[in-house]
């Protein structure tokens, strides 16, 4: 069992305030694997003081040399990979064979694709006799959740970084470890004292402090939308900047023309990722009414595919659920969609029966779901899948749109051309048409509940940046 004992703030590691612990738990022993300090307001103040007085120099600093920082980074998290990979295989059970791939790759090539637009900082925009220059925002509280930890630190950390920003994370309490190991690094490549801070503890009791500091300028939350909301109460006395990237209940619209083993392939396999850990996962798969029966038979079998098991074995696919809540949660709505009527076609309440330990839930799929009921309206967060049908497009496109959430969407049709006119009707942050994959370049962001504000892209630097203007000149 490891055991950090220090923060990182002010560029060195620094006794906690108080004494108190807190243990993370590998989820597919269901046995303490890492203990870590539990933070106080006397931390968060020492964290946030540190970058406060980082931020004149930093901001300052020539974007070549935050370039250079940056990729200094990203080279040392690819001499580290292996390590930064098993921290997701022991805190969140994400197997072995895939955790490098999802949540590593993408973070080094996160922070390099930030580095090279550090230089965005410098340039000046021209209107005539009115000059736009960009200032970083100030100090920045990044608060991050554990079905992405890297990913989405990396995803608030560099642009914040390439902007001229100094900042203070702090990691779920479920997932710490690669925190700690990126504050090595950046205390490895020399980035300036204070510039990176970090703190671990709950996030109900540091999570207000850091929201409501009146020494931060900006808070970037991801998690829940109850806690989302939490966040930018306390935020508002201050009238800080909050980005917040928060719940999804995203559909997957299959049209009558596409190909449907594909498309229902591209489904289940999305939604089953990640243990279903996954805020923008494609859970509701809406598909002609001709054509559901078909769909449903394809999903299970897809389902079953899965193999279930210690995320430590190389031909395991799919590891347990983070935490006993969170498969409690699970098998909760599941249980909902059973008593709602919904079809069980794959999977269930009952956990696997060659797993007698670990927070392991069996790949489920549900057909025969209408919108109104629970499992189609309420985020699960597991490996489970809505098969909704539906008899014309714009019935289809008013199912998809029927929710509180607007984080991403999904169409497969016959071909692109035939999905881009229905891609604009759906109510959310982002759509991907066909087999489309992840890109840097997209905005990843939601409407209504699901947030505010935007990670990646151009948009993912904006948020960290106030815009100056001179005018006169």
């Amino acid at each position: 069992m490891q055991h950090l004992t220090h923060f990182y703030i002010n560029g060195s590691w620094q006794a906690p305030h108080g004494s108190e612990r807190m243990e993370v738990v590998d989820p597919a022993t269901e046995a303490p694997c890492v203990s870590v300090p539990r933070a106080t307001r006397e931390d968060i103040d020492s964290a946030v003081h540190a970058a406060r007085q980082a931020l004149p120099t930093w901001a300052a600093t020539p974007a070549s040399q935050r370039h250079d920082l940056l990729m200094a980074a990203a080279k040392e998290m690819q001499r580290r990979y292996g390590e930064l990979r098993d921290a997701h295989v022991l805190t969140m059970g994400c197997p072995v064979d895939t955790a490098g791939a999802l949540h590593v790759d993408g973070p080094i090539e996160g922070m390099q694709y930030y580095a090279e637009r550090a230089g965005r900082m410098e340039e000046v925009e021209q209107k005539g006799s009115v000059s736009l220059v960009r200032e970083p925002i100030g100090v920045c509280a990044l608060i991050n959740p554990w079905n992405y930890p890297l990913h989405q630190l990396i995803g608030k950390l560099a642009p914040a970084l390439a902007a001229g920003c100094t900042v203070v994370a702090k990691p779920a309490e479920q997932t710490p470890l690669q925190d700690f190991i990126m504050a090595e690094i950046f205390e490895e490549v020399g980035l300036p004292a204070g510039v990176f801070n970090l703190v671990t503890g709950v996030g109900s009791e540091i999570g207000p402090v850091m929201a409501g500091h009146s020494d931060i300028d900006m808070i970037s939350f991801t998690g829940s939308t109850r806690a989302g909301v939490q966040v930018a109460e306390h935020a508002a006395p201050t009238v800080k900047r909050v980005c917040q990237e928060l719940g999804g209940k995203s559909p997957l619209v299959i049209t009558e023309g596409a190909d449907l083993e594909a498309a229902v392939r591209l489904g289940v396999e999305n939604v089953m990722a990640n243990t279903g850990q996954t805020c923008d996962a494609f859970t509701r798969m809406l598909v002609p009414r001709a054509l559901q029966q078909d769909a449903a038979a394809l999903a299970g079998q897809i389902a079953r595919e899965q193999v279930l098991g210690d995320p430590k074995r190389t031909d395991t696919t799919m590891g347990p659920l983070v935490s006993e809540r969170q498969k409690s949660i699970v098998r909760h709505f599941i249980q909902r969609g059973l008593e709602e009527g919904a079809t069980l076609v794959e999977g269930g309440v009952d956990g696997p029966d060659h797993l007698s330990h670990g927070y392991y839930v069996r790949p489920t799929i549900f057909t025969d779901v209408t919108n109104d009921m629970e499992i189609a309206q309420e985020e699960i967060f597991g490996p489970v899948l809505c098969i909704l049908g539906y008899g014309s497009l714009d019935e289809a496109i008013e199912i998809a749109n029927d929710t509180v959430y607007g984080l991403s969407s999904a169409v497969y049709a016959r071909n692109v051309d035939e999905a881009l006119p229905i891609a604009r009707r759906l109510k959310a942050g982002q759509c991907y048409l066909q087999d489309a994959e992840f890109s840097f370049d997209a905005p990843f962001g939601g409407y209504k509940h699901s947030g505010n504000g935007r990670e990646w892209g151009e948009e993912g630097l904006l948020e960290y940046v106030e815009v100056k203007s001179i005018v006169g000149t």
